[in-house]
């Protein structure tokens, strides 16, 4: 509520935000699928196994987080990206990005 007693309209930030949150997990699928391609692709160690299935892993846990943000962003009033799951992003994307560099070299 506003000063007035109106409710906030808060535009079309919401789903730019949405649209942005979809295009980062589109992006990190892509990795995601790159690099477990990469990894089965060699050998077929159980190193490159256990990288693949890490990869996966993660993969799952930044679509898990980002799949709750997205349904946030439908309500009215979408409330803000916790710090906890700001983190498990982060980490997510931070693990991803390492464990598929380990993988390509």
């Amino acid at each position: 509520m506003t000063a007035y007693g109106e409710t906030r309209d808060a535009g079309l930030q919401p789903e730019r935000t949405r649209l942005a949150w979809r295009r980062t997990t589109l992006t990190c699928s892509v990795v995601a699928v790159l690099g477990m391609r990469q990894a089965l692709h060699g050998s077929g160690t159980p190193v490159t196994a256990a990288g693949a299935a890490a990869i996966a892993l993660l993969w799952l846990a930044f679509m898990g987080v980002a799949h709750r943000r997205i349904r946030a962003l439908a309500t009215d009033r979408p409330r803000g990206l916790a710090p906890r799951a700001a983190l498990a992003a982060a980490g997510c994307t931070v693990a991803l990005a390492l464990f598929a560099m380990a993988v390509v070299l």
